[in-house]
């Protein structure tokens, strides 16, 4: 396992509780860092919940909530998460915001889980910068902090020392996405193994889908093809190719892959072939032209061109970063 940056406490996470806490996205946060796991060894990440207010707090569901961490706990922290805010039009106290400012000069990392990006907003830390929320509150977020770059298609945004995430669910990957950023994929896998979801799922890939729920008849067919896309990422597949093997026309094909997935046919295809580039790139030490032929890239020329557009890095600096010891 890799050691997390801050050198005071580099384990320790720490979730705000405010009044009004989203009861949801504190459960995801206390769900995967705060639960004792004993076969990650002793490196693994303390927990805390600070109250940033006098109580009783209340919480989403007619909970009342009693923290027990301490503001001290936010000074040592290594990672402070948002989950979520009461309202995009509640103030954001100034002694949060001045917490938060202190924080990310101490080199603290920040993350927000849907509407929790207001806080960082309000806190004037999030200028310049490229961010997400909730597909609901973009518009909103982007007219009351003109500065933020809001990109409201992207499922989460990690922008280094500050991440931000799109609603529920979608703060889940980002918070899987931190556990494979500071402990690699095969932690990371773990995790999301005892959560019973899959185990990563790319920041840029489109929050919102128009249907979710296509007819099962499509449905059904559309799975079997993406489980053979899965298992065949080496084999060079085209929208004509995949419909014509479902029995569809391309067309229909496409319509109904991008109502299932949210994005089309080949850029899926290309995340899932980047997803697991960076698997084989942290689980083992095979050369680049042999990891971009397994995902059926063709050529480490083709992998550095993917991983630069999409991750902004080359696969050699992701294999530094994030290559698993042993």
């Amino acid at each position: 396992m890799t050691k997390l940056a801050n050198q005071n406490s580099p384990n320790l996470v720490a979730a705000l509780a405010y009044d009004g806490l989203c009861t949801f996205e504190y459960g995801i946060v206390a769900e995967i860092f705060g639960l004792e796991r004993p076969e990650m060894g002793p490196d693994w990440y303390q927990f805390k919940t600070v109250a940033v207010e006098d109580g009783p707090l209340r919480a989403a569901g007619g909970l009342t909530i009693t923290a027990t961490g301490k503001i001290a706990d936010l000074k040592r922290a290594n990672t402070i998460i948002i989950p979520g805010w009461r309202g995009k039009d509640a103030k954001v106290p100034d002694h949060l915001r001045k917490l938060l400012q202190d924080a990310h000069k101490r080199g603290t990392r920040l993350v927000s889980i849907c509407s929790g990006v207001y806080v960082l907003a309000a806190a004037g830390l999030l200028n310049g910068r490229s961010v997400t929320t909730h597909w609901r509150y973009a518009d909103d977020l982007a007219k009351r902090y003109p500065k933020l770059i809001v990109e409201p298609d992207n499922l989460y945004i990690d922008d280094g020392d500050i991440l931000t995430s799109a609603g529920s669910s979608a703060g889940i990957d980002l918070c899987i996405h931190l556990v494979r950023r500071d402990f690699g994929a095969k932690i990371a896998n773990s995790v999301a193994r005892r959560l019973v979801m899959h185990a990563h799922r790319q920041g840029g890939q489109s929050q919102y889908i128009e249907q979710p729920v296509p007819k099962s008849h499509g449905t059904h067919r559309l799975s079997d093809t993406l489980e053979y896309i899965q298992n065949s990422l080496d084999q060079p597949h085209t929208v004509s190719s995949l419909a014509e093997s479902s029995g569809m026309g391309s067309r229909t094909f496409q319509r109904r892959f991008i109502a299932l997935t949210g994005v089309p046919a080949i850029q899926w295809i290309n995340q899932e072939r980047l997803a697991r580039a960076c698997t084989l790139l942290e689980t083992g030490s095979a050369p680049l032209d042999d990891v971009a032929q397994t995902v059926g890239l063709t050529s480490a020329e083709n992998l550095r061109y993917h991983f630069r557009k999409e991750l902004k890095i080359s696969p050699s600096e992701y294999r530094k970063r994030f290559r698993i010891a042993g």
